[in-house]
């Protein structure tokens, strides 16, 4: 039977190892690379639209009780209120522009009473210290520009709570409830540059679609490439004259020029000696 070799401890390990890799290729890797595309595709639409679209109160948007969903990200909205400096805090290990930053998160009151979480910008970090000296935010009632953000998924670092400032890793509502005991909408809202309070702007994302899409091409030709390259080494194998073949394994070795003289070296002194 000429597939018998693939019943053999080496083979059967080689295809699992194939098809494993083969099957993470089309049903994992891929399809994730294709998420984040449309990820990726989703948010550029959505700051496209905000450039032509001006900014509108928030209760049109988020009515009271509500709170931000995925296709208003992005939006233009105003906000009138004040700042709650009390419950602030200062999202740490941030990165904008290529350089290390800490983003400054001030609760605001709404004039219906929600609080909800305005990201003020980032300041870079200073020599010497821990969180980077930024202005306070205004008193008063102000109206802010801003854009409406989803809240960044929370993980295992709990908020570090320093005598200044709490610190927290992500800039989540969830995080900053944790550290001012606020009752805090989901959902955050960056502010626009020259507003009230803003420390320095947050820049936006650039309108580029990543390589994700090529990144999915790649998984799925990686992984075509591993099964055509079983395929081809199985049918060599299963072919007359494959490495496994026991008509190949059994035959005589072929004999190499020394031993051959060597033979004929003996075959001469058996001779004479007889």
């Amino acid at each position: 039977m000429r597939f018998r070799f693939l019943f053999q401890p080496g083979w059967v390990a080689l295809t699992l190892v194939v098809f494993v890799f083969a099957g993470s290729c089309y049903a994992v890797l891929a399809p994730w690379q294709f998420g984040r595309n449309s990820d990726q595709e989703a948010q550029n639409s959505a700051l496209q639209n905000s450039f032509s679209s001006s900014a509108v109160p928030l209760e049109q948007l988020v009515p009271a009780g509500g709170e931000p969903a995925g296709k208003i990200e992005w939006r233009l909205v105003s906000l009138t209120g004040g700042y709650l400096p009390e419950g602030e805090a200062v999202a740490r290990l941030r990165t904008v522009q290529g350089k290390p930053a800490s983003e400054v998160l001030t609760p605001f009151r709404l004039r219906d009473g929600r609080i909800v979480l305005v990201d003020r910008g980032y300041q870079e970090l200073q020599p010497g210290k821990e969180i980077p000296d930024y202005p306070a935010a205004p008193g008063g009632e102000v109206t802010l520009v801003a854009r409406v953000r989803a809240d960044e998924p929370l993980d295992s670092r709990a908020p570090i709570l320093t005598a200044s400032r709490p610190q927290v890793y992500q800039v989540s509502a969830v995080a900053v409830v944790q550290t001012s005991k606020l009752t805090i909408t989901p959902g955050y809202f960056q502010l626009e540059p020259n507003q009230p309070g803003v420390v320095n702007a947050l820049p936006l994302p650039q309108l580029d679609s990543g390589p994700f899409f090529s990144y999915a091409v790649q998984w799925i030709i990686f992984g075509t490439m591993a099964l055509f390259g079983w395929a081809y080494f199985s049918w060599r194998e299963a072919r007359p004259g494959g490495a496994l073949d026991k008509e190949v394994t059994q035959r005589p070795k072929r004999k190499s020029v020394a031993e051959i003289l060597a033979e004929d070296e003996a075959r001469e002194q058996a001779s004479t000696s007889s």
